[in-house]
């Protein structure tokens, strides 16, 4: 069952949010050189000339939302030093780790926070150190089959601390990691405060009599859509495997104002699609690759 690209048709960007913007009074990031492309300009003055403004970047909080149902002990497809099963959890704090790490290479003013979707959602505060990312995830523990999933008490923090990160010219985004195959997220929230913005990994079961993971899905992306300040990106797997997983973490290290529509997206590029013409086999005799 292909839960892949049902987001195309579904979805909807976010329509001029990033012209819409005021640009920060801080920060140095993104500048461009105005006498350079004055100079171009003057070069081009009876051709059209597109000019790029200067805008400047928000450094970003990002809380991390953790699912700790029974289903985040499900045992991936690898197995670790001397035959150790590899759960999901172990796969997502290796992988927050990787993006944690990644994150701060990119820009150290970066700060992340970690919160668990149990029965009920707790969080701990915002840090730039990696060292309290590793105390938070080691904190992390499963907290039994907890059933349906209320994202509103999430949504009601993250909108609440995003009302602090813009006081300091920052912005917003929570990560939900999410393992429920047979539970659909619910939420109340108003459509029209859209504070921070939303990306979604979901890890699940393949689709079975107990499991629903495209009606879960489904939940998440309008989750996703309801809320998302900036482009919103959702990934899925129910391959069970690791570098999958790690493979959308590093997507997700996209900074929400340099964002394209998810449709867009094409990272890596699927195998097919990197042949040459002049050595492509016939429609007839050609045999799908997956990107995964």
């Amino acid at each position: 069952m292909k839960l892949r690209g049902i987001i195309r048709g579904v979805r909807r960007g976010v329509q001029g949010e990033m012209a819409q913007k005021p640009n920060p009074q801080g920060g140095s990031r993104g500048k461009i050189d105005e006498k350079k492309m004055e100079g171009m300009e003057a070069q081009s003055s009876s051709t059209f000339a597109y000019v790029l403004k200067p805008s400047q970047l928000f450094n970003e909080d990002i809380l991390f939302c953790i699912d700790v149902d029974a289903e985040s002990m499900v045992e991936m497809k690898v197995t670790g030093s001397k035959g150790r099963p590899i759960t999901r959890m172990d796969s997502i704090k290796q992988a927050i780790l990787l993006f944690v790490h990644a994150k701060l290479a990119i820009n150290s003013d970066h700060r992340f926070a970690f919160a668990s979707l149990g029965k009920t959602a707790s969080w701990r505060e915002f840090s730039s150190e990696v060292d309290s990312a590793i105390a938070a995830l080691r904190g992390l523990s499963v907290d039994g089959s907890c059933g349906n999933a209320d994202l509103t008490q999430l949504f009601r923090v993250a909108a609440h601390e995003a009302k602090k990160s813009r006081a300091q010219n920052r912005i917003f985004r929570v990560i939900l990691i999410y393992c429920r195959s047979s539970a659909p997220p619910q939420h109340q929230w108003p459509a029209n405060q859209k504070l921070f913005t939303l990306d979604v990994v979901y890890l699940h079961d393949k689709p079975g009599p107990e499991n629903c993971p495209q009606k879960v899905y489904d939940a998440l992306v309008d989750a996703l859509e309801h809320v998302s300040e900036y482009e919103g990106y959702i990934h899925e797997s129910g391959q069970g495997l690791t570098r999958v997983l790690f493979r959308y973490m590093c997507v997700l290290l996209s900074h929400p104002q340099q964002r394209c529509q998810q449709d867009d997206v094409a990272i890596p590029k699927p195998l097919t699609k990197k042949l040459p013409a002049a050595d492509s086999t016939p429609a007839e005799e050609s045999v799908p690759v997956s990107s995964k």
